[in-house]
């Protein structure tokens, strides 16, 4: 069911110009499925679908291949534009972001499948980063700082 949905999901976005989650829910619903916020929500996260604005100003949903350029700078401007500091402790790398970004920037993290990165924890503007080892975490500090300073 959640693989045939999702299915529906990559083909509805091919063919139409969604913008919204709430258009992309009706659409689900006139195909048949019966779907909440909730899972359109968490589809959307799982698919890896991002919005991409178009020629004429317009946002749409679109699959962004890892291969893809957009894939990683739209990763690396959320990095740069959230990120403030960060220290390792141990095998932690506690990042501190602006105030409402660590969730973002967590998953920027994620995205950009850093190796040293084993998971992460975000608060509001804090993010623990578990490596698996202080070497393993000192490297993603620096990184990390390399990213957001290039």
């Amino acid at each position: 069911m959640k693989a045939d949905r999702q299915a529906k999901i990559l083909s509805i976005i091919e063919e139409n110009h969604i913008e919204k989650q709430e258009e992309l829910a009706a659409k689900l619903t006139e195909a048949g499925y019966k779907v909440t916020q909730a899972t359109v929500s968490r589809d959307i996260r799982e698919l890896r679908l991002t919005k991409v604005t178009q020629a004429d100003g317009r946002q749409c949903y679109q699959v962004l291949s890892p291969l893809d350029p957009q894939f990683f700078q739209r990763y690396i401007n959320v990095l740069k534009e959230g990120y403030s500091s960060a220290e390792p402790a141990g095998n932690i790398l506690v990042i501190r972001t602006v105030v409402g970004m660590a969730m973002a920037v967590a998953t920027a993290l994620d995205s950009m499948e850093f190796s040293e990165v084993v998971g992460c924890i975000a608060g509001d503007d804090t993010i623990f980063a578990a490596t698996r080892s202080a070497e393993e975490c000192r490297t993603l500090l620096k990184r990390l700082q390399d990213t957001v300073e290039n």
